[in-house]
């Protein structure tokens, strides 16, 4: 474990977050002075006093404790394209076309596939306003408000 490093680390999360070692003592629940020493490298924090230190700064334990060498650094890419799927606010077309971008940006090559420019062009043709998707949800949402308005109006002249 780098202490001097972590301490250093855990100082600059504090001082971004405009924290005082008071406030963050509190909220970690370890004395000013202790924690003044782990900023310093002058004490090795345990596992729980890293958990403590993190929940005052609002940050992941997990970040403090890879900084520590408690952990590797192997956190897994974010699932991007399981995301993407489970957005009930997109269509199907969409998603594809999403998915398919995130992996043209994910071979490493630099290079956008054609299928990939195709496939962002559908994507902004499909929200671009005045597509037909679009007009057909406007369309969709007047007739709804109009229905309403009518239906306002007959029982206004029932009274």
């Amino acid at each position: 474990m780098n202490v001097r490093g972590l301490g250093e680390y855990i100082r600059t999360q504090r001082r971004d977050a405009k924290l005082s070692l008071r406030s963050v003592s509190g909220l970690a629940g370890v004395s000013i002075p202790y924690l003044s020493q782990i900023e310093r490298g002058l004490r090795k924090p345990s596992a729980e006093i890293l958990q403590a230190i993190a929940k005052g700064l609002r940050i992941s334990a997990e970040t403090l404790y890879i900084q520590a060498g408690i952990l590797d650094d192997h956190r897994t890419v974010p699932d991007v394209a399981t995301a993407i799927v489970a957005d009930e606010g997109l269509t199907e077309r969409q998603k594809q076309a999403l998915i398919q971008i995130y992996e043209a940006f994910r071979d490493g090559t630099g290079r956008v596939a054609e299928e990939t420019a195709v496939a962002a062009r559908t994507v902004a043709v499909l929200t671009a306003q005045g597509s037909p998707l679009v007009r057909a949800a406007d369309a969709g949402a007047a007739t709804k408000r109009t229905t309403t308005k009518k239906a306002t109006k007959t029982k206004a002249k029932a009274r």
